[in-house]
């Protein structure tokens, strides 16, 4: 029943007609703790029109932010699931460090648990956000500019090895 549900999202979510809504909706998806990546959607919109490039780019980066808030805020909220882990390491390098942290928010895998960090130890929320927004923005522009170099030839060979 989930699996039909995600199957069903995300053939709605491919939808050309909602490509920007698409790549928000999964980037705040992605910044959450759901394990879903979102570079390839920002690519595939980018892909099919150059024009969307920073639009994309814009619109990824508010939507993976705002989930990073979100992450924040369930960390806020969280004290007492956290309370034994207290006195771990990532606890202290957040407190030394603060909201700048938050620039590695970006980082797969210790990104999202990061900012849900971040809110449990109650760093100021604004500078908080700020440094996420910068650190996915880095993200994004990096890694959609970066695929946008590769040789189209490479991603039909790679379609046609995966059956497509």
């Amino acid at each position: 029943m989930i699996e039909s549900a995600v199957l069903w999202l995300l053939k709605l979510l491919s939808a050309p007609a909602v490509g920007l809504s698409s790549v928000f909706v999964i980037a705040f998806v992605s910044a959450t703790l759901v394990p879903l990546g979102s570079e390839p959607a920002v690519f595939a919109v980018v892909k099919a029109n150059h024009a969307m490039f920073w639009p994309a780019i814009l619109v990824a980066t508010c939507g993976n932010t705002l989930g990073g808030a979100l992450d924040y805020f369930i960390g806020y909220r969280a004290k007492v699931a956290f309370a034994k882990e207290r006195q771990s390491r990532w606890f202290t390098w957040l407190a030394r460090y603060g909201a700048k942290t938050m620039l590695l928010s970006w980082v797969p895998g210790i990104g999202d648990p990061l900012c849900t960090l971040g809110g449990w130890l109650h760093l100021p929320f604004w500078p908080s956000l700020g440094y996420m927004a910068v650190g996915k923005f880095a993200r994004y522009l990096t890694m959609t500019a970066a695929l946008l170099y590769i040789p189209d030839g490479f991603w039909r060979r790679i379609a046609d090895m995966l059956g497509g």
